[in-house]
């Protein structure tokens, strides 16, 4: 029998080789909210902010944050409730509608994140006599929501067009096909190649997913995605999204798509049926958020000069900077300890940025995964740059 004391040795011993193989993901102490500049427990003075996912700056946004603090004092902390009892407000059905509206699709559902929506999708609309092609880069939560479900898996290289073709041959016997694909990978910054992806699904009688959690709000003229960017709006059959990024960066993620899909995933979708409604303080700064970008496209048009800004720059610099035009600046490093010590140096520089390394990236692919966002200033850019190029040359990354 295990013992209590040889459960903690196992557990011990677990923890002590994620620390030696460099690994370790500590956390560092916000003190202020969350913005291009911060204050972190135990720095000195503002620290700049390079790697949330706040990429219009809406997490702190004024409008933003009265609308929630309206919806709290109207609607209440929480429903304390599941959707289908007593959990459904009306500010929930305006969201729903308004991000329907948003992504131009018929209708959609809300989750309390993107993991959940993801986790809620394949189960539900996919069945042992069905198929599902994902491209092996695929987000986490898109890998565990196909793990639930009965279908065929056919895995493709990524971006690999010649592959998923393969793949969509071998799948040719089953019932539905449904091609999965986030639309910018969110650890190389890389977009999916999604007309050519949609011109095969026509080909071949599939279907198109897509999770645009790194692509919603400021990708497109509108900032209405990857879909909207490549011009495949109206061929892509399926979105997941988040609330927790662009879109005001609090909690919460959706699925939009045609009716009767929304429908069935209200009545079948676990993490939807068994999971608490949205709190309404959320609901509140999410809805203000969609509503911004719906009058304006103002906000996500700054951010190609700010991203082109800083990919330029590094890369004169002699850094290696995966992905191309997309704010995620992935800062290309290879050894995992190198990563986590030049991160801690960014920091006492005044720049707060994060080392990424295996399970997060492939082995030998560890990086400083950099975030551009609309509320960075060219002097942040600037000053992000020059805090890299001192720690870059410290440690021998370039000369």
């Amino acid at each position: 029998m295990l013992t209590r004391t040889a459960a903690r040795s196992v557990l011990e011993n677990e923890l002590d080789t994620i620390r030696s193989g460099g690994t370790w993901k500590g956390e560092r102490i916000i003190t202020s909210k969350q913005g291009a500049h911060i204050n972190v427990d135990g720095s000195r003075g503002g620290i700049l902010n390079f790697c949330a996912n706040n990429y219009l700056g809406l997490s702190s946004h004024p409008e933003v944050v009265e609308a929630g603090i309206d919806a709290l004092k109207t609607y209440g902390a929480g429903l304390s409730s599941v959707r289908f009892i007593c959990g459904t407000q009306d500010l929930h059905k305006n969201l729903e509608q308004k991000l329907a509206e948003f992504h131009e699709r018929e209708d959609a559902i809300l989750y309390a994140s993107c993991f959940d929506a993801n986790a809620g999708l394949f189960e539900v609309l996919l069945g042992p006599d069905d198929a599902v092609l994902s491209d092996e880069l695929n987000h986490a939560s898109i890998i565990d929501g196909i793990r639930l479900c009965r279908a065929k898996r056919l895995r493709y290289r990524h971006l690999d067009l010649n592959d998923l073709e393969d793949k969509l041959k071998e799948a040719q016997s089953s019932r539905l096909r449904l091609i999965v694909t986030d639309g910018v990978f969110s650890m190389d910054g890389d977009v999916a190649p999604l007309k050519e992806i949609c011109d095969l699904s026509d080909r071949y009688g599939a279907m198109v997913f897509i999770d645009e959690c790194h692509a919603t709000g400021f990708l497109g003229p509108r900032g209405r995605g990857t879909d909207e960017l490549l011009g495949v709006m109206d061929r892509v059959h399926i979105v997941n999204s988040t609330l927790g990024k662009a879109l005001g960066g609090a909690a919460g993620g959706y699925t939009v798509g045609p009716k009767p899909l929304i429908d069935l995933l209200r009545q079948r979708s676990r993490p939807y049926l068994f999971s608490n409604s949205l709190p309404p303080p959320v609901v509140g700064c999410s809805t203000r958020a969609v509503e911004l970008l719906l009058a304006s496209n103002e906000i996500a048009q700054t951010m190609t000069a700010k991203t082109m800004r800083f990919r330029n720059g590094m890369t004169a610099a002699g850094f290696t900077i995966s992905g191309k035009a997309h704010p995620i600046c992935p800062v290309m490093l290879g050894d995992a300890r190198l990563a986590s010590l030049m991160a801690d140096d960014m920091l006492r520089l005044g720049v707060y940025v994060i080392g990424f390394s295996y399970p997060v990236v492939p082995k030998g692919k560890a990086r400083i995964r950099v975030q551009i966002s609309a509320a960075h200033s060219d002097e942040d850019i600037d000053r992000c740059m020059d805090a890299f190029i001192q720690t870059g040359r410290k440690h021998g990354v370039i000369s």
